[in-house]
């Protein structure tokens, strides 16, 4: 007994030692979990929930004609979203509004399925290919309730080619590119849908439109992400303006610049009753909100549309060069910008982004997978948008067709009309934004190398659907179908 007592402190304190290892790993254990849980925690509270994302389209928006660059048009409401986010000055669109519009649904450019030439014009038989996976397609896909109200001009001849049948759970606006602001006709034709039924309603467009998105703003279920296309027909030909507007330009004489102007405020205060729709219903914190003209202000009647415009052309681009309708800077480096509560940097983004951009972006954004869509020309410019980083995009194309096209590669930019007599341009927009100076003569080699890289471009083009338009209506159909000349004009 003694003996064995004499053990039992030994093996007491063994005991106790094993007993202090056990808790000192469980201890440890706990804290690494601990450590590990909040760790994970942190990690996922930096990745927001899916935002909302809402893309306002204007239409053919001069760059100068915002408050923000220094306009005498009052734009409060688009000062304060481009004040508090990022302003893109390099912001790119295609020279017109049906390029424009598909680029932005494709993320991919127009020339890869016809729509490089033009606008689908009112007796347009096509649309943007069906075979695309569109933007809204791949958002619904990915969770998202999707809503479009105002312009589409994608494709109005049929009813598969209307917003509703590609991707869109709800559709309010106008089909085709121009009509009256007032009557909802184009060339005497109503043309205005709630979803895919002709509606009667009588009112200023682009303040129904504005309406619309507040009304879907406030019967949106918040359980779900929101993707809300808002695209106004303002400030397009026809110039016209309610009263209550023109009266708050006074000072400006000229009747088209003030229309214009007026139309410019009647998109403002409805992007700030969006904005107040938003905070009421405690959605602006998670809402995306990227804002951007479909091309440059209109600078030539060949391209003002079909609405016969007496007196000067009101939009401004200064201080770029020319303006719709061209490959020039004017035409297609346009007003815009992205404000997102606690997610983007306010300042200036001064890096070159392409509306086929988007897609990609907001694919991230979303948690979505694009596996259903073709090769994509866009890139994810996230962390340019939101941090200002450097942008991925070293080459980009304005726009290429049988005729001719534009190139740029670095801040080295190339407008090449091959059509006779042929023309070279090379640019060095850093050092000459505006396009004053021609430096192809000096700098041959870069102009080959342009030259071979658009060609390459080229061959990768689809036939212009707007050609194969005026062929079909010139050899075979009717002659009571529309002109061809018509077809073939700059149209809206």
């Amino acid at each position: 007994m003694l003996r064995f007592g004499a053990k039992a402190p030994v093996a007491r304190a063994a005991a106790s030692h094993k007993m202090r290892l056990f808790v000192r790993f469980v201890i440890l254990f706990a804290c690494s979990l601990y450590t590990q849980t909040v760790m994970c925690r942190d990690a996922h509270a930096e990745l927001p929930k899916k935002p909302n994302i809402i893309f306002i389209m204007v239409d053919d928006l001069g760059w100068k004609d915002v408050g923000y660059h220094g306009s005498d048009i009052k734009t409060p409401s688009l000062d304060k979203l481009a004040q508090t986010g990022a302003k893109l000055e390099q912001h790119y669109a295609m020279p017109m509004c049906t390029p424009t519009r598909a680029a932005l649904m494709t993320g991919r450019y127009p020339m890869r399925y016809g729509l490089q030439i033009g606008v689908i014009p009112g007796a347009g038989t096509y649309s943007l290919a069906m075979d695309e996976y569109l933007l809204p397609q791949m958002l619904k896909d990915a969770g998202y309730k999707t809503y479009m109200s105002g312009k589409w001009h994608l494709g109005h001849a049929k009813k598969e080619f209307y917003p509703n049948n590609r991707g869109f759970d709800s559709f309010y606006g106008a089909t085709v590119g121009e009509i009256d602001h007032f009557k909802h006709a184009s060339h005497g034709v109503d043309d205005w849908y709630r979803n895919d039924n002709p509606l009667k309603e009588e009112g200023f467009d682009n303040s129904l439109f504005g309406a619309e998105a507040v009304r879907l703003i406030e019967a949106h279920d918040t359980n779900d992400p929101m993707f809300l296309y808002l695209a106004f027909t303002a400030p397009h030909t026809p110039f016209q303006a309610p009263q209550e507007y023109l009266d708050r330009y006074p000072s400006i004489i000229d009747a088209n610049r003030k229309a214009y102007a007026a139309m410019i405020s009647v998109v403002d205060d409805e992007v700030g009753k969006v904005v107040a729709a938003l905070e009421k219903k405690g959605m602006r914190d998670n809402t995306l909100i990227v804002f951007s003209s479909d091309n440059g202000g209109v600078r030539s009647s060949m391209f003002a549309g079909d609405s016969k415009v007496e007196g000067g052309l009101p939009a401004s681009n200064a201080p770029y060069r020319e303006g719709k309708g061209t490959t020039y800077e004017g035409g297609t480096r346009v007003a815009a910008f992205a404000n997102w509560p606690g997610h983007i940097k306010a300042g200036v983004v001064n890096q070159p982004l392409h509306m086929v951009d988007w897609y990609p972006t907001f694919a991230k954004l979303a948690g979505a997978t694009p596996t259903k869509n073709k090769p994509l020309d866009g890139m994810d410019v996230w962390s340019t948008v939101s941090k200002g980083a450097p942008s991925p995009r070293k080459e980009m194309l304005y726009n290429v067709d049988p005729m001719g096209g534009a190139l740029r590669m670095g801040d080295w930019k190339l407008v090449w009309k091959a059509s006779l007599p042929p023309k070279v341009e090379l640019f060095d927009l850093k050092s000459d934004p505006s396009e004053a100076k021609n430096l192809a003569t000096g700098n041959q080699e870069k102009v080959a190398l342009l030259q071979h890289r658009l060609t390459e471009l080229a061959a990768q083009m689809a036939p212009p659907l707007l050609l194969m338009e005026a062929v079909r209506l010139t050899y075979f159909v009717p002659p009571v179908s529309a002109d061809p000349s018509v077809v073939l004009s700059g149209g809206d």
